[in-house]
């Protein structure tokens, strides 16, 4: 009998520490995924600016004019 309450204790101490470790995993997930999130976020944001950047260079250097998709406009 005392082998069975062992084992219990054993099992109930084993699915806390997993339950735990879970969390912690999970909790760590989140902030990477928030953070890989807003690391795209900006990288888009300086693309833009780049973008906007290249296309003012153009018209300044009288350039061939671009259309929205980036083609040359005929």
């Amino acid at each position: 009998m005392a082998e069975n309450k062992a084992n219990a204790d054993s099992g109930a101490e084993l699915t806390t520490f997993v339950q735990g470790l879970l969390q912690q995993m999970n909790a760590r997930f989140q902030t990477m995924s928030e953070s890989i999130v807003t690391k795209i976020d900006d990288m888009g944001q300086k693309i833009d600016n780049l973008e906007a950047t290249i296309t003012e260079l153009m018209e300044q250097a009288g350039g061939p004019e671009k259309d929205a998709g980036g083609k040359s406009a005929s």
